[in-house]
């Protein structure tokens, strides 16, 4: 999908992939110290020891300027909204998918590539031949909060920055099965 819309953005087809040693990390810059350093220091760790799947977005097969993980984890059901969980089966914990971390350069904010991100990350998710109830997402701070929020995640009482949405919903959403 062409980013050419911001003239910011180098010139190219916007790819999602896994990250490889390949990409330069050092360059990305975010504006939140923790999402930065995570990238340059722990995403790589963390794909080998299959603890996150860390996946970046670039235009030239190169320079990062978006990432995302996946992990899977588990909510417990007493955390899900009751009219959500009224048809579950009353299993103590769910299986879910965890969307730990979502940032974009700070060379291309307001381009919509977080959304791009966050579809990506749904449509992989989706796709996955492994059950999973919802999609989680824990938000670094109130603006990512209020994107989860527009993007109609909600918000599990008593926690700050944890949000969810069913993938029955998400794979209505992205146009999956």
């Amino acid at each position: 999908m062409p980013l050419a819309a911001d003239p910011s953005l180098d010139r190219g087809i916007l790819r999602i992939q896994p990250l490889a040693t390949t990409h330069d990390r050092l360059g990305f810059s975010c504006g939140v110290p923790a999402l930065d350093r995570y990238l340059r220091e722990q995403a790589g760790q963390d794909a080998r020891r299959r603890v996150a799947a860390p996946f970046v977005a670039t235009t030239d097969g190169v320079r990062v300027i978006g990432f995302y993980t996946l992990s899977a984890t588990s909510i417990e059901l007493s955390d899900i909204p009751p009219a959500q969980a009224r048809k579950l089966p009353r299993y103590p914990r769910l299986p879910a998918t965890l969307l730990g971390r979502l940032a974009t350069d700070l060379s291309v904010r307001g381009t919509g590539l977080g959304r791009v991100l966050l579809v990506d990350a749904i449509t992989r998710a989706v796709r996955s031949e492994i059950a999973s109830f919802t999609m989680v997402l824990d938000a670094k701070d109130e603006s990512a909060a209020s994107f989860c929020a527009r993007e109609g995640f909600i918000r599990l009482p008593g926690t700050p920055i944890r949000f969810v949405r069913r993938m029955d919903d998400l794979a209505a959403v992205v146009g999956a099965p």
